[in-house]
């Protein structure tokens, strides 16, 4: 055997124990044993670096330092989960997919435990380890690919005796820490006087964010596979032949992983994972459960955010005994004034509590939660810290019933509580500092203006020093205005204000939702600025039943709308924002396009499938997941799937990428009217 096929051999068995051991947790080779084998690998490479092949195991720590991650744009949306926090709600999900279907048979489901862990995309191209990314917004992530490399369980080639694994195959994934693993790295930090990660989630993530691979390489990260974005020429039609042809990539999916038909069977599969949460090796926060079959899958659909062919089913949280050693009284942007618990810091699950919510007046009268009490919390939903149960055995005998304010605690004004409405507010709407500052903190924020570098610490103190009283003041801001703010430097202030003059230039979906509009979210945004075509006047001379004539906009919606542009003050500030230079971009909307149904295939490189959908449907036109006789075109781009031969089969027009643009400015190449 020469230097080239010993190579080769020993890749193939390297890679071969690393599916035993990952994959199918089945370890064939001791520890040592495997060293050895890597080190012979080494040698024979740096005998004949001619010989290295970029799929070598010896290649998954490689990378310089990183400065910063770069993007990464996700060809398909990496959409959250919707949640369901008990039976009940299982139960209205399995209902809602039955009415979308239209049918009244049971739906087969596969469910699988959900890692508390990073949620990554790994792309392949014709087999070989291309990049990665974390899942970031959803629509762009930051490129991880040196770090993920380092990980063991993740192949730098597919396996592939029995899929075709040429063309894009993107595959999505939770990185994790178990329990055991976690243990050992604690103790060895201990041992080197090093302090103790908290908590195997964050210390995953925090391992696969590091920008020295290096030191990613040395945290025993896993990975458990459960999705795909992009999958070329892998014929797989359901979630359960996914799962099922996993593993043959060498790709390593959960053990648990189970098809079941019907909500009944979801139910037990739930009440199972449930039983056994505490004998696993690793953390979870809830159970998967998804419609199997893809085509109805598409059919369900998605909404802006999660999909509506899947559910995340959270299991309960883990509860711990601590005292309440203060409740005070939160305003909130809107002058809800939330009392909270002050508490004698806890570990619930990993994570160190020291505030929990306690809501309102009526559930602190219900649960007569008192200052000093010994009580039960736990995380809902695994997220946020909740008092459940008052230990009044232990209670003083001194202890006294908390009551709310009458006096708002930030502005000293009136309190009230409305007629039906469980919430204590601030009736001091226009000069309350809280309120102002939560206002401000929620215009500024990720999916408003995301205004780069205008933290809560800077807009407490513009706010407290006088500087400014409301968002539209942010447009107005002047370098010795910011001078003035303790450990602003030349640089910062600069940066800040150019943030805020990129700012004028934004959306309309994004103000809007900035504005803080009650009932009205960052979908219902998107909705109204489509409709009104980004001109906000229009939107505010809206009549109510306008409104209500819109798709998914509700009465109640459409009245909390209106209510918000009949204050003066609203519109005042509104309009300061455009004298200051804000400017909305426009969306274009046509029916150019109306009545060609389209799908897409293949990548590209000027555009991301979210963005020419967008745009298609903008225009009218329709996009589709599957060929059909009704298909107007296929849209070609790189690494084409399946989609490609069945299209030529059925003589279906195609639009290369030369033509895409043309077709984005809602040219339709070579035909006048719809198929």
């Amino acid at each position: 055997m020469d230097a080239k096929e010993k190579i080769l051999s020993l890749i193939k068995e390297i890679n071969q124990h690393n599916i035993n051991y990952y994959v199918d947790d089945n370890p064939t080779i001791s520890d040592s044993n495997y060293d050895i084998l890597i080190r012979e690998l080494e040698n024979l490479e740096k005998q004949n670096p001619h010989l290295i092949q970029d799929f070598s195991p010896t290649k998954r720590v490689g990378a310089s330092p990183a400065s910063k991650f770069d993007s990464l744009k996700h060809s398909i949306p990496m959409l959250s989960l919707a949640n369901a926090m008990n039976h009940e709600e299982l139960h209205e999900f399995d209902l809602r997919v039955k009415k979308i279907l239209n049918v009244n048979h049971d739906i087969e489901y596969v469910m699988e435990p959900k890692l508390d862990g990073l949620a990554v995309e790994v792309v392949y191209e014709n087999g070989k380890f291309k990049h990665g990314s974390t899942r970031g917004d959803g629509l762009i992530g930051e490129n991880v690919s040196a770090n993920l490399k380092t990980i063991k369980a993740i192949p730098l080639r597919l396996e592939e005796s029995q899929f075709d694994v040429s063309g894009i195959l993107e595959f999505r994934g939770e990185v994790f820490i178990n329990h055991a693993d976690f243990k050992t790295l604690n103790e060895q930090r201990i041992k080197n006087e090093h302090s103790p990660f908290a908590n195997p989630r964050n210390c995953a993530a925090g391992s696969l964010r590091q920008l020295n691979p290096q030191i990613t390489s040395e945290r025993p990260l896993r990975i458990n596979f459960y999705s795909h974005g992009l999958i070329s020429n892998l014929n797989v039609d359901s979630q359960i032949d996914l799962m099922n042809c996993l593993p043959k990539l060498g790709l390593p999916v959960n053990k648990n992983v189970k098809l079941g038909r019907g909500i009944k069977e979801v139910i037990n599969y739930y009440n199972y994972i449930e039983s056994i949460r505490n004998k696993l090796d690793y953390d979870i926060d809830g159970v998967v459960i998804k419609v199997n079959s893809f085509s109805d899958q598409r059919m369900i659909g998605e909404r802006s955010r999660s999909p509506r062919w899947a559910i995340a089913g959270k299991l309960k949280s883990q509860q711990e005994i601590t005292t309440i050693i203060n409740i005070i009284a939160s305003v909130g942007r809107t002058g809800a004034i939330t009392p909270v618990a002050k508490l004698n810091p806890v570990n619930v699950g990993g994570v160190m509590v020291s505030n929990a919510t306690l809501h309102n007046q009526d559930e602190i009268d219900r649960k007569d939660i008192r200052i000093g009490d010994s009580v039960i919390i736990h995380r809902a939903g695994d997220v946020i810290p909740e008092v459940i149960k008052v230990i009044k055995e232990k209670r003083s005998v001194n202890s006294k019933k908390y009551l709310l304010p009458d006096f708002c605690p930030s502005c000293n004004s009136q309190t009230i509580r409305e007629s039906g409405d469980a919430v204590l507010r601030c009736t001091n709407i226009e000069n309350c500092p809280d309120q102002i500052k939560g206002q401000i903190k929620h215009f500024v924020s990720k999916n408003s203006l995301d205004i780069d570098g205008v933290g809560d610490k800077l807009i407490d103190s513009l706010v407290d020093q006088k500087i400014i009283n409301t968002y539209s003041n942010l447009f107005k801001l002047t370098y010795s205005d910011l001078e003035n703010i303790d450990r602003m430097a030349e640089k910062s202030i600069n940066n800040i204000l150019n943030a805020i003059a990129s700012a004028k230039k934004t959306d309309l979906s994004r103000f809007l939702h900035g504005l803080g509009i009650r009932n009205i979210g960052i979908h219902a945004c998107k909705l109204l600025d489509k409709k009104y075509n980004s001109n906000i006047y229009q939107l505010i001379n809206a009549s109510q039943d306008d409104l209500n004539q819109i798709h998914e906009i509700g009465e109640v919606m459409a009245e909390s709308i209106v209510k918000y542009f009949s204050i003066e003050k609203n519109l005042d500030n509104i309009n300061e924002c455009i004298e200051s230079g804000l400017t909305f971009n426009q969306t274009i909307v046509s029916n150019q396009l109306e009545g060609y149904l389209f799908v897409i295939t293949g990548s590209f490189d000027d555009f991301n499938r979210t963005e020419i959908k967008n745009k298609i449907e903008s225009l009218g036109g329709r996009i589709t997941s599957s060929i059909s006789k009704k298909t107007s075109f296929l849209i070609l781009g790189e690494n084409p799937g399946s989609k490609l031969n069945k299209a030529k089969k059925l003589n279906t027009p195609i639009i290369n990428q030369q033509d895409l643009t043309s077709l984005l400015e809602g040219n339709i190449p070579g035909i006048n009217a719809p198929r």
